[in-house]
């Protein structure tokens, strides 16, 4: 599996950037191989971003745009089961933004989804830097860099999985047990429904079969195509109107 945390421009996904990633690749003995790559964003990082994370305009200059590193990216995901800390609503959406802009398709319906933060919350209710303490009697040292961010997911998830004798090491339950919602989209959106179909998860239609909105509201789906939303979630739109014809 591969653990993994994003600094970004902001917490729009999709109107902001990436401006630096950091994995931890796990393989099944037990060995990790560990990568952080600076990415320059293509505009100026917001000042209340850098105070956050720590990085600058300068720090990125001359660093290669996302899309010249999306591929590499890819292949080193590609085969993985991904896990982060609140990687289900932020870090995979963005990612996955991220590489629809740079016409990289990768196919997220493939890996589970591992979420310590869910896990966390659904147990203790807490921050990371909380959770570093709690679980490991740690402290975070520089929090909110990726690098560190990363291998505290990392060293989290561990000593949940010994802490929790309910919390079974299998990747199946875990990323089941990191769910909230059985979301369609990346983002929640949709959401499946006990019979699998699939459901809006916003706005005015919240709780109705999207089949039946599209049927009734044609210009719906015009509006989502048009609008602010994720392109993943534009493309599970699409697939389901294409269902139906």
């Amino acid at each position: 599996m591969i653990f993994f945390d994003l600094e970004t421009t902001g917490t729009n996904i999709t109107s902001d950037r990436i401006v630096e990633i950091s994995m931890i690749k796990v393989f099944p003995d037990g060995h990790d191989e560990q990568r952080t790559l600076r990415v320059n964003p293509g505009r100026p990082i917001p000042r209340e971003a850098s105070e956050i994370h720590h990085i600058y305009d300068e720090d990125v200059a001359g660093k290669p745009l996302f899309k010249q590193v999306a591929a590499q990216l890819a292949a080193n995901f590609l085969g993985c089961d991904i896990a982060g800390f609140n990687s289900n609503k932020f870090d995979v959406p963005m990612l996955a933004e991220e590489f629809a802009r740079a016409g990289v398709d990768f196919d997220f319906t493939r890996p589970r989804f591992i979420d310590v933060q869910t896990i966390f919350h659904k147990k203790e209710q807490r921050t990371l830097t909380a959770a570093y303490r709690f679980y490991c009697d740690k402290e975070l040292d520089g929090a909110h860099s990726a690098n560190a961010d990363t291998r505290a997911t990392y060293e989290v998830l561990m000593a949940q999985l010994d802490r929790y004798d309910d919390l079974p090491n299998d990747m199946d339950a875990l990323a089941e047990y990191s769910c909230q919602n059985k979301n369609v989209d990346l983002m929640g959106r949709l959401v499946y429904d006990d019979q699998h179909r699939e459901v809006i998860n916003f706005g005015k239609y919240k709780g109705q079969l999207a089949a039946d909105v599209l049927r009734r509201d044609p210009g719906y789906f015009a509006w989502i195509q048009q609008g602010d939303f994720p392109s993943d979630t534009k493309r599970v739109f699409t697939a389901i109107k294409l269902r139906m014809r």
